[in-house]
């Protein structure tokens, strides 16, 4: 079997697990739905390249205003590598126990909200206590990591606690111990991580699951899409309506 076979073979297990928590995805997209029916917002947070799967939920064609996305460059700018603003910064900082407080500081949180947290490993300080702190303030926290790797990884934490600790509903990405999944011949590392793959499927499980609750209610989302699909026209004005709803919302985040 070659190496791209045995990725793709190994991708569709991945979708065999994500296919597993269907009931999950439903309890979350409830959680979800009513909480942007509110008028109010999920709040979705990942460091690291976690963050992928924050952006691959709004904004993007195919998605839709009710979701924040907190993306803090310091913990997920990895362009540079090495240097100024390099790696080694962002995976300390990572684990700085109090920056998750100073970040989440700069909203008015409401129990109405919701929260989304990625974290492969579930280990690290800021994303844990961005969870513990959603909680705190009466917030339902969905928590998407890899269970094998997490259960089988230390937590930074004095305490031990990981993101599952602090998560009313955890999600599975489906990868294994140490994200990669291929195995080389006379290479002692194994390559091609997969947890990115089931994130982005149970990222948009949740989106399109959401999506169906809310146009059953009465309030269809405003979704972007592109020109070629619905027009010009008709792509500029969701593009505007939607950033416009975005903004409402995200007022209200600042009301204190």
């Amino acid at each position: 079997m070659t190496e791209t076979k045995e990725y793709l073979e190994k991708s569709r297990n991945i979708i065999d697990v994500i296919s597993s928590q269907e009931k999950e995805i439903e309890k979350a997209a409830e959680i979800f739905s009513s909480t942007i029916l509110a008028g109010r917002m999920v709040h979705v947070f990942g460091s690291g390249h976690s963050r992928i799967m924050v952006e691959e939920m709004w904004p993007r064609y195919g998605s839709f205003p009710g979701f924040n996305p907190i993306v803090e460059l310091s913990l997920t700018f990895h362009n540079l590598v090495v240097g100024a603003n390099g790696q080694r910064q962002a995976m300390f900082l990572e684990n700085v126990s109090g920056f998750a407080e100073r970040i989440l500081r700069n909203y008015k949180l409401s129990d109405q909200d919701a929260a989304l947290v990625i974290s492969s490993s579930g280990t690290n300080i800021v994303p844990v206590e961005i969870a513990e702190l959603f909680q705190k303030n009466n917030i339902k926290v969905v928590s998407i990591i890899t269970k094998s790797h997490s259960e089988a990884s230390k937590s930074k934490r004095a305490d031990g606690k990981k993101l599952s600790d602090f998560s009313d509903i955890i999600l599975d990405t489906g990868a294994p111990v140490g994200d990669a999944m291929i195995q080389i011949e006379n290479l002692e590392t194994p390559v091609a991580p997969g947890s990115t793959l089931g994130g982005v499927l149970l990222i948009n499980s949740i989106k399109a699951t959401v999506a169906a609750k809310l146009t059953k209610a009465g309030h269809p989302p405003t979704v972007l899409s592109a020109a070629n699909k619905v027009g010009e026209q008709k792509a500029v004005e969701l593009f505007e309506k939607a950033y416009d709803e975005h903004a409402i919302r995200l007022s209200k985040l600042y009301q204190f």
